[in-house]
C-alpha cells in the first residue's frame, strides 16, 4: 500500500477525484444543496482570499476555486477542513432549517450533498444526506452516504480533526484506515479517529449505504 503524506491527500485530491470517481447523483425528489455557493459567500463575506482560505487548510487554491465553481462536489472530510478553517461547523454549509433545542428530519425533508447543482463535467465520488440539520449547537454531524464502487486502487487518503463512526446499512464497504483495510458487511460498523488518513468506498460493482456520524474535533 503506497505511503500517503498530506500534501498527497490534499493537493491531489482533485485530480485523483476525476480518476477515481463514478458520475451519479442523488435520488429522485431530494433537494440537492449547492455547497460550493455557500463555501465562497461565507468566505466572501469574512473578507478572505482563495489563496488566504488554502493556507488555512492545507489544500491548493485550484481545488478550493474548483469547490466553489461547482466543478467537484467535496468529501466530507474536506468540508471538515474548510468548516474548521472558518471555525464554524459543516452545516454551516449545508444550510437547513432555524437551529433549536431538537431536531426531526423527515424522509422528504432530507438535503442531499452530492453532484450539488455541479456544472457540466464536474464528479461527486458519492452522495451524502443531512440528518442533523436545524439541531442547535451540535457537536457531532449525522449523514446517510452512499457509496460508490472504487475505480482506481491507487486512492487518496484524507485526514483531519474529529473522529468518525461509520455504520453498514446495505451492500459491503471496504475502509481505508492508513496502511490497515477491511471490508465491512451489513449490520457491521467502525469508528476511529479522523486524524488517520483513511478512505472508504462500495466494495461491491454496486451502491453501499452506510450511517456516518462525524465529531469535527472542536
Amino acid at each position: 500500500m503506497p505511503e500517503i503524506t498530506r500534501d498527497e491527500s490534499m493537493d491531489d485530491l482533485l485530480s485523483k477525484i476525476a480518476e477515481e470517481s463514478g458520475d451519479f447523483g442523488p435520488a429522485a425528489g431530494d433537494p440537492e444543496v449547492q455547497v460550493g455557493d455557500h463555501i465562497r459567500k461565507f468566505r466572501e463575506t469574512l473578507g478572505i482570499t482563495v489563496q488566504q482560505l488554502a493556507d488555512r487548510t492545507g489544500f491548493s487554491a485550484a481545488l478550493i476555486s474548483q469547490i466553489e465553481n461547482r466543478m467537484v462536489s467535496p468529501s466530507l472530510g474536506t468540508l471538515v477542513e474548510i468548516a474548521n478553517a472558518f471555525d464554524t461547523s459543516v452545516s454551516a454549509f449545508i444550510g437547513g432549517k432555524e437551529e433549536r433545542a431538537f431536531s426531526i428530519v423527515r424522509k422528504e425533508d432530507r438535503t442531499t450533498v452530492s453532484r450539488v447543482g455541479l456544472k457540466e463535467g464536474g464528479r461527486s465520488s458519492y452522495t451524502y444526506e443531512a440528518l442533523g440539520a436545524g439541531k442547535a449547537g451540535r457537536k457531532m454531524e449525522p449523514f446517510l452516504v452512499r457509496l460508490q464502487p472504487l475505480l482506481d486502487r491507487n486512492v487518496v487518503r484524507n485526514s483531519h480533526e474529529g473522529e468518525e463512526f461509520l455504520f453498514v446499512l446495505s451492500g459491503k464497504v471496504e475502509v481505508f484506515l492508513d496502511k490497515y483495510s477491511d471490508v465491512l458487511s451489513e449490520g457491521d460498523c467502525i469508528y476511529y479517529n479522523s486524524t488517520i488518513p483513511h478512505h472508504v468506498h462500495s466494495a461491491e460493482e454496486m451502491e453501499a449505504l452506510i450511517l456516518a456520524v462525524i465529531y469535527q474535533g472542536k
